[in-house]
């Protein structure tokens, strides 16, 4: 991997994050930066971000996801967002592995749809399972995303915390390999 930045180089690196699939506790952990968030932002742009609200990713040097793959919409999201980002980083145990929401890997997709909508305790007699064409197809299995793109970096945790994202990220501005011991991965 190169260097992200380059000694004497003044411009700003554009960020952009995205969350699919997970429950959005690392981009909770990212804002947990705090202070820390101004100084950061001396040396980054937030695309598209929970900071901006921008829904649209154009281009930019690092891709932070988070979340792994439930649906059609993850994988088309996903996608594109590899397309615009230079390098891209897997936040988070959803994003490296799958996570939480892959305990569901381990039911057949139509039961799971049946139970909770047509057999649940509480349902109205006749309740369906949705089918609006606005509604994602659902993945039979929830994935990583390093099955469906190339991932750059992956930072472990659920969630990383903030000081791991925060090291993570200076040494790759700085152009160093991020290297992150033990006080700051942890799987709890």
């Amino acid at each position: 991997m190169t260097a992200i930045a380059s000694p004497g180089v003044q411009r700003k690196l554009k960020v952009a994050t995205v969350s699919l699939a997970g429950c959005f506790g690392c981009h909770m952990s990212l804002l947990d930066i705090d202070e820390k968030l101004f100084p950061l932002i001396d040396l980054i742009e937030f695309d598209r971000s929970p900071l901006t609200d921008i829904k649209e990713v154009g281009k930019c040097d690092i891709g932070l996801i988070e979340g792994g793959l439930c649906n059609s919409e993850n994988v088309e999201v996903l996608r594109e967002f590899r397309r615009q980002c230079k390098t891209l980083i897997a936040l988070g145990a959803c994003a490296v592995n799958g996570g939480l929401p892959a305990q569901r890997n381990h039911h057949n997709v139509g039961t799971l749809l049946t139970g909770v909508y047509q057999a649940g305790i509480g349902l109205r007699p006749g309740s369906r399972i949705p089918d609006d064409s606005e509604l994602p197809l659902p993945l039979n299995k929830v994935h990583p995303i390093l099955e469906v793109v190339h991932v750059d970096y992956f930072l472990p945790g659920c969630p990383p915390s903030a000081d791991a994202i925060w090291k993570f990220l200076i040494d790759l501005m700085a152009g160093r390999t991020p290297k992150l011991g033990h006080g700051l991965i942890h799987f709890d």
